[in-house]
């Protein structure tokens, strides 16, 4: 059975930094690419940070610059740095990993098929 658990949320003030954290097990993900969603309450849940099995890495224009994706496949687990936060960055986080390959965009939810149970991030200004 695939698990993801996320790890590493809590309360942080405006500027400062988290580090999340995603471990996996049942299988492992090093060929898949892997991706962090998130989702503030009343919006829809929306591409964050993503990175593919190459290790090449893509972002949202709204993180891009202040969060930092990376993995370690000898883990299984992937990470999500978050650094000059904002009270707008306020969200459950989620972990997401890829089964099949699909011609699906990386920042699109639907390409994902396993997914965390998520981890509360809020920021206060």
């Amino acid at each position: 059975q695939v698990q993801l658990v996320e790890s590493g949320g809590g309360l942080v003030q405006s500027g400062g930094s988290l580090r999340l954290s995603c471990a996996a097990s049942g299988r492992t993900f090093s060929s898949s690419s892997m991706g962090w969603f998130r989702q503030a309450p009343g919006k829809e849940r929306e591409f964050v940070a993503a990175i593919d099995w190459v290790g090449a890495t893509y972002y949202a224009d709204s993180v891009r610059g202040r969060f930092t994706i990376s993995r370690d496949n000898a883990k299984n687990t992937l990470y999500l740095q978050m650094n000059s936060l904002k009270p707008e960055d306020t969200a459950v986080y989620y972990c997401a990993a890829q089964g099949p390959v699909r011609r699906t965009p990386i920042f699109s939810p639907s390409r994902y098929d396993y997914w965390g149970q998520g981890t509360q991030v809020t920021v206060s200004s």
